[in-house]
């Protein structure tokens, strides 16, 4: 199936008033999308407006509340603070209230402005987070947008007007050298924002070089992009769509494994044709999908609605890979679910499903230890209890050792948990108690040494 060439329009939040669609909404409803649009980053397009989201059903539309903004993804005394300040007209008065509110939303959650960031020759590495032993993240700094903002994005801060909340690499690509020098590194995952947002010279600055000689002890290349969903006509009529499956065709010829990493929040974002076309396109290079979602309020609370989507990704050829916990940062508020919940919503997707589709792990908290799945809910000696295990961790010696919390149908994050059958603390805090303070150490004497 062939599709003529398709242009994209971008909307923000001065087009809340110009939207038609928008229509539908009264006068107080569009106020408060602009309201929370000032401290929250909205931007969606024409591809989602037109062939995603359900008008006849919001605001339930599960894409209309996962690329609109709703009053309840902020706190009722955050929100009036914005909205007097909307409504006095005054810019700066509008700015200072949304930043003010900003850094009340726990922006860069579970250390991702300190203890993963890597220090080499006695500098922070800039755009690099390094948590995991294996695993390098990548933060292009011109992939730093979207082809529209998820509103519950734990990224949030990437695109909104704090430059001290920002991380992407400089232009000194130092990445190339530390990534060169840290032979334990195997997989390097480019993340953002999107990095399919990048034109295909960016693309080929920032993959070319790792294809070539000193990145051998790189195996896998991993691209995070919710372009599939958002803008499929990245890999079918871009002007540069044809270059950019040869340059996944040419990773995967180097001997290297390309793994896309597509964030998929609902079945709904995949009936389009388009999005089919995309998904062969990608394969077609050698490249493997993997898929990846975190369980969020509104949008994807239904053990139906992940079996569906697991199953339409298997069929497409796809592999499901993670169900997180939505983290604690931006909206958490308005789209957390309380474990117990998240965990029996898994288990109900996981039982209607074939094997193939199995390969989804989670619930998964992707936390300032490692990544924490909930295993079940038991009891033991008496004693109602959360199983955990850490899929990944800091120190990989913590992975795959289960450990047990006391049961609490309210929490929705590994601190809002206490051990359970006696023990004080979790079995990995004192050694990563230490492992903070050292990093914290080292980071600021590298920063320090980096000032003028």
């Amino acid at each position: 199936m062939s599709f003529a060439p398709k242009p994209m329009k971008f909307y923000g939040l001065h087009d809340i008033e110009k939207l038609p669609q928008l229509s539908k909404l009264s006068a107080g409803q569009r106020f408060d999308m602009k309201v929370v649009s000032h401290v929250l980053p909205f931007r969606t397009n024409s591809y989602v407006v037109e062939e995603l989201i359900d008008w006849d059903n919001i605001p339930a539309d599960p894409i209309f509340q996962l690329t609109f903004m709703q009053r309840g993804m902020l706190k009722p005394e955050h929100f009036d603070k914005v909205a007097a300040a909307v409504k006095s007209g005054d810019a700066a008065k509008i700015k200072a209230e949304a930043d003010a509110v900003r850094m009340a939303l726990n922006p860069h959650p579970a250390g991702q402005m300190t203890a993963n960031v890597p220090v080499m020759d006695e500098e922070p590495v800039a755009g690099v987070q390094h948590k995991y032993r294996e695993t390098c993240l990548v933060f292009p700094s011109s992939g730093q947008t979207c082809h529209a903002y998820c509103t519950f994005c734990f990224r949030w801060p990437q695109f909104v007007s704090l430059d001290s909340l920002k991380f992407a690499t400089d232009k000194s690509m130092r990445f190339q050298a530390y990534l060169k020098r840290h032979k334990e590194v195997t997989d390097v995952l480019f993340t953002g924002g999107d990095p399919m947002v990048m034109g295909i010279r960016n693309l080929r600055a920032y993959i070319d070089p790792l294809l070539g000689p000193g990145f051998e002890h790189l195996q896998t290349i991993r691209i995070g992009t919710k372009s599939i969903s958002y803008w499929p006509y990245r890999y079918l009529t871009d002007r540069d769509s044809a270059d950019v499956l040869k340059l996944f065709e040419r990773i995967v010829e180097s001997g290297k494994h390309l793994a896309i990493m597509a964030h998929f929040n609902h079945w709904q974002e995949m009936q389009p044709a388009a999005a089919h076309a995309a998904i062969r396109a990608i394969r077609g290079t050698g490249a493997q999908i993997r898929t990846q979602s975190p369980l969020v309020k509104y949008i994807n609370d239904d053990a139906g609605v992940w079996a569906r989507m697991w199953t339409e990704q298997v069929r497409l050829g796809c592999i499901p890979y993670y169900m997180f916990i939505e983290r604690q940062t931006g909206a958490k508020a308005y789209f957390a679910i309380p474990l117990a919940r998240a965990y029996e919503i898994y288990r109900g997707a996981f039982v209607q499903v074939s094997g193939l589709a199995r390969t989804a792990r989670g619930p998964s908290m992707s936390a300032l230890p490692g990544k924490v799945a909930i295993d079940g809910i038991t009891t033991i000696n008496g004693e109602k209890v959360f199983a955990l295990r850490l899929i990944q961790a800091r120190n990989p010696d913590w992975a795959q050792r289960p450990f047990f919390v006391k049961y609490d149908e309210k929490a929705t994050w590994l601190y809002d948990l206490k051990p359970a059958l006696g023990e004080k603390e979790f079995f990995f805090e004192r050694e990563l108690r230490a492992m903070l303070k050292k990093k914290e150490e080292a980071l600021t004497a590298a920063t320090q040494a980096a000032s003028p």
